[in-house]
């Protein structure tokens, strides 16, 4: 069984403003899914996708950014996931991910490994034609098989690989490659069998090591995380594949694309509307809807609208591919967030005259889960329940609430909340410097909590 590498990239700037440094694109709930029972997002469906295909979760890890790790947790469940000290590319995050397998889980080293990006839509057989590439690649003695896709058009949004030769049987040999050209050339390599670079690389993790020893870069897990910095922050592609003499590519025939534009979701999307919208005589509009005021489109074409706690865009489809240049100098914190536990959105902020800030969240807490007992420096907390029931401990004192109570936890006071059924409440933070980096945590779990406080519930 092949080992599977999941690369969760970046910020996804341009499907803001539902995108941001924590909720990238692949943790958007926006596509149906296939039983009709609600939005799951791209991650989620390639995890269903995985499953279907026969890959067990023991054998697929998720390479991401510390501030992704609780929401692909929340989303498909306690995958183990291998955490970027920095965010350098795919080239350390691939070569970490290759010795965390060795080092730390005993991979076998001669062992063939597959990478793939978490974020491309694609049709169900796709990982069933990844596990191929592992027995082709020892089968034709490569250093690299890559898995491309067979154009549908000549186009220069994707990267080209061509080959020698035109493929015999499961495979070709790599001639070279061709970075996003112009529409006369992408014409000429797909006559010449070229095939879509769609980021998709096996290989034997002794080859990843030899580079990582002859570059003079760590070669060790523990190493490499200690020393993350030295690693260059460019692709795999540049650093590793194009410098390599003996690669293969195996063509993939389906459906495949990286959903990186509004058009192109929009295009998955099974109703033009998504939450409280209304549309009017509009013809090829997309409306997505996360706030609780309705949105209304009236006399639009070809546009999409976006309404959520960290903006509001209104855009032409076509134009909308050149969204990441606009918004690139925003920098707000982000208002929307997954965790393990649940999920959060900001309702409203203010500074008030004397420099205190205030900022107010709608909390979601999902069945059996907990905030952990922890406590602020810089702030106070007050929380109003609105639904559900649970129980609350403040400053070692245990009781149970339920909608309508309100509970105040000041300065330096450790504080958790749990609820059993799911609950939602309204957080009030006021302070000085309201970060989320301003929190000691004591105990993450309940039950660890419950084992140091005689009298209350486990």
């Amino acid at each position: 069984m092949v080992k599977l590498i999941l690369l969760s990239g970046g910020s996804g700037k341009r499907l803001w403003p539902m995108s941001n440094d924590v909720r990238s694109k692949q943790f958007l709930r926006i596509l149906p899914r296939p039983d009709g029972a609600g939005l799951e997002s791209m991650l989620q469906r390639v995890w269903r996708q995985i499953g279907q295909a026969g890959l067990v979760s023991d054998d697929v890890f998720v390479c991401a950014s510390k501030p992704q790790v609780e929401v692909i947790h929340a989303q498909i469940g306690e995958i183990d996931v291998i955490e970027e000290p920095a965010r350098r590319d795919t080239f350390a995050a691939i070569a970490l991910s290759t010795l965390y397998l060795v080092d730390e889980r005993g991979m076998d080293p001669d062992e063939p490994v597959v990478v793939c990006p978490v974020d491309h839509f694609v049709d169900d057989h796709y990982f069933q034609e990844i596990q191929k590439l592992g027995p082709i690649l020892v089968r034709e003695g490569a250093e690299m098989a890559l898995m491309g896709v067979w154009p549908t058009e000549p186009t220069s949004k994707f990267g080209y690989i061509v080959p020698e030769a035109p493929a015999d049987g499961d495979c070709f040999r790599v001639k070279r490659f061709v970075e996003k050209p112009e529409r006369g050339v992408a014409e000429e390599l797909i006559r010449q069998g070229a095939l879509w670079n769609c980021g998709v690389f096996c290989f034997q993790p002794r080859t990843i090591v030899r580079i990582l020893r002859d570059r003079g870069l760590p070669s060790v897990y523990a190493e490499a995380r200690r020393g993350f910095d030295q690693f260059p922050k460019r692709s795999f592609d540049y650093e590793v594949v194009e410098k390599l003499s003996s690669i293969v590519a195996h063509p993939y025939r389906g459906a495949w694309s990286d959903l990186g534009t509004w058009s192109s979701l929009a295009e998955q999307m099974e109703s033009e509307a998504v939450g409280r919208a209304i549309l009017s005589q509009c013809e090829d509009t997309h409306v997505v809807n996360e706030l609780g005021l309705p949105v209304v489109a009236l006399g639009l074409k070809r546009a999409i609208v976006v309404a959520t706690p960290d903006g509001i865009l209104a855009a032409d489809k076509d134009m909308a591919a050149g969204l990441k240049d606009v918004v690139a100098p925003l920098d707000n914190r982000p208002m929307y967030e997954e965790r393990r536990w649940g999920r959060y959105r900001v309702i409203d902020y203010q500074l008030l005259d004397d420099e205190t800030e205030v900022l107010t969240k709608c909390v979601e807490l999902l069945p059996g889960r907990n905030l952990s007992y922890h406590r602020h420096k810089w702030r106070e907390e007050i929380w109003t329940i609105i639904e559900g029931e649970g129980e609350i401990v403040v400053d070692d004192r245990w009781q149970k609430v339920a909608a309508g109570d309100i509970v105040r936890a000041p300065q330096g006071v450790w504080h958790a909340i749990r609820t059993e059924a799911g609950m939602q409440f309204i957080e009030v933070q006021r302070g000085r410097g309201l970060v989320e980096e301003d929190i000691e945590r004591k105990y993450l779990t309940w039950e660890e909590l419950a084992a140091v406080l005689p009298g209350m519930s486990r």
